[in-house]
């Protein structure tokens, strides 16, 4: 299962952990994936790197119809602006990917929002040139 979460997926999450710092980063992308463990670094099959993820609670229930539990993972695949930041002519030079929001919105239950910086409008394109 890879899908967008919204905020009644993450209940059950106690915190979120990254495993970079993120304060450069105007994006990241977010899914929520079928995992073995509540906690703990989840196994990362995407092309790309993995930046972060999400530990459930000790209650946090198995999913019914699998008996995995629902985590979110932050990530990044090779062509996203982030990793390309000297390609004026990349994608996402304006915009980001519909599961992509900017990682300081991220937080404990709360799926994280697309911003300006996320984006990359015109107004930030002019303020970093």
């Amino acid at each position: 299962m890879s899908a967008i979460p919204r905020e009644g997926d993450l209940a059950r999450e106690a915190e979120v952990v990254w495993l970079e710092n993120t304060e450069d980063l105007d994006y990241v992308r977010q899914a929520l994936d079928k995992v073995t463990t509540r906690r703990g670094k989840p196994r990362y099959e995407r092309d790309g790197r993995l930046v972060g993820y999400t530990n459930l609670a000790p209650s946090a229930p198995r999913l019914p119809d699998s008996g995995l539990f629902a985590r979110r993972t932050f990530y990044l695949l090779p062509h996203d602006r982030p990793n390309r930041p000297d390609d004026p002519d990349g994608p996402y030079t304006v915009g980001s990917p519909l599961e992509a929001v900017d990682p300081r919105t991220i937080g404990v239950g709360k799926t994280g929002a697309k911003t300006a910086r996320s984006q990359a409008t015109a107004e930030i394109q002019a303020a970093s040139s």
